[in-house]
C-alpha cells in the first residue's frame, strides 16, 4: 500500500493500524457503499477504538473481550453525546462484521455483546446562523493569497447553496456551465447527479479564484487544488473544515464548529422566505422528505400559527 493512500488521521499510526484502517474503510466503500465523509468518520473510530485496545502492538482478535466492547461504546469520546456513541456503536459492529468477513473470525458474540445506544430522529434541534452572521462570516476572510480566494469560494458554496464538504471538493471544471448560470453535482451522498443554479455571488467568488489564484495542474480538473506540492493530488474535506473553523475563529465563536451548521443556515433562510418543505428538500438535494422534516422546529413564523388559543382565552 502506497504512502500516498493513508489518509492524515493514519499518518502517526503503526503500519498494522494504517493497513487495517484503510482495508476497512476500502470495505465500506465497495461493500457497504458509504459516502466519503461517513468513511471519513468511521475510519477515525475504528482508529481510535485499535489505539485504545492495542496500542501500537499487534491487532489480536483473541484478545478483545466483551468488557472491551462495552467500555469503547459507552466511554467513547470521554463526555460524548448519546448521538455520539450511536455512531460509535454502529460502527463498531460495521468492524466486526468487516473481520467476519476477511478474515473469517468467530465474533458473533462480541457483535452482540455492542450496546444499542438510544436515539430518537428529529429529536435535535438543528443550530443555524442568522443572515447578520453569515455575512460576518464571510466578510471574515482576507483575499490576499491563493489560499484565501480558494476558501473564500469553498466557504462561499456551503453557506450560499448548501453544499456538503466532499461536494465541495469534487466539483470538477466543466461541472460549471457560465452560460447558464448553473451547477451540476455528480457525486452526492446519494450518488445522484443534480444540476443546481449557481447563485451570482457565489459564481463571483468561484470565478475569481479560478482566474486570479488557481494553480495549474496538469492533471487534475477538480477547480479546488492544493497550493503547495503535490499539487494534482485532490483536495481533501478535512481543508474544507480547516477553512469554516478558521472563519469561526476570526468572527469569536469559538463554541461552534462543522461545515453543516452553515447548510441549515441555508434550509433556515428558504424557510423564511416562504419556500416549502419541498423546496428546501429539493435544495438541499434530500432523498426523503422526512430528512428535512427537521427543519420544521426552527421555523418559528409557520409555528406560531399552529397552537390553538387556550381554552376560555379572549384570543
Amino acid at each position: 500500500m502506497g504512502a500516498c493512500a493513508v489518509p492524515r488521521y493514519l499518518c502517526a499510526e503503526p503500519d498494522s493500524v494504517q493497513q487495517e484502517v484503510c482495508r476497512f474503510t476500502e470495505y465500506l466503500k465497495d461493500v457497504c457503499g458509504l459516502a466519503e465523509c461517513t468513511r471519513y468518520q468511521r475510519g477515525r473510530i475504528i482508529r481510535d477504538f485499535l489505539h485504545q485496545r492495542f496500542g501500537r502492538g499487534p491487532i489480536d482478535m483473541e484478545r478483545l473481550t466483551i468488557r472491551d466492547v462495552r467500555r469503547f461504546v459507552t466511554r467513547y469520546p470521554d463526555g460524548c453525546k448519546a448521538g455520539t456513541a450511536h455512531v460509535a456503536g454502529i460502527t463498531l459492529r460495521s468492524y466486526l462484521r468487516f473481520r467476519s468477513m476477511q478474515y473469517n473470525e468467530q465474533v458473533a458474540e462480541l457483535i452482540a455483546a455492542v450496546p444499542n445506544v438510544a436515539g430518537w430522529r428529529l429529536a435535535a434541534l438543528p443550530q443555524t446562523l442568522s443572515d447578520a452572521a453569515i455575512g460576518q462570516l464571510l466578510n471574515s476572510f482576507h483575499h490576499e493569497t491563493a489560499a484565501d480566494l480558494r476558501d473564500y469560494a469553498m466557504v462561499r458554496c456551503l453557506a450560499d447553496i448548501g453544499l456538503r464538504a466532499a461536494e465541495v471538493v469534487q466539483i470538477q471544471l466543466d461541472d460549471l456551465n457560465w452560460r447558464d448560470g448553473t451547477l451540476q453535482i455528480r457525486r452526492t451522498k446519494s450518488r445522484r447527479g443534480y444540476v443546481i443554479p449557481l447563485p451570482e455571488p457565489t459564481g463571483h467568488a468561484i470565478a475569481d479564484y479560478i482566474r486570479l489564484a488557481r494553480r495549474t495542474t496538469t492533471t487534475s480538473r477538480a477547480v479546488f487544488v492544493r497550493h503547495y506540492a503535490p499539487s494534482d493530488l485532490p483536495l481533501g474535506t478535512g481543508r474544507v473544515h480547516q477553512a469554516v473553523h478558521a472563519a469561526y475563529v476570526r468572527c469569536g465563536w469559538t463554541d461552534q464548529s462543522g461545515t453543516h451548521l452553515l447548510r441549515h443556515s441555508v434550509a433556515r433562510r428558504l424557510l423564511r422566505s416562504g419556500s416549502s418543505l419541498k423546496e428546501v428538500a429539493d435544495v438541499l438535494r434530500h432523498q426523503s422528505i422526512d430528512t428535512t422534516a427537521i427543519y420544521t422546529k426552527i421555523d418559528l413564523q409557520s409555528m406560531e400559527a399552529v397552537p390553538l388559543p387556550w381554552p376560555g382565552s379572549k384570543s
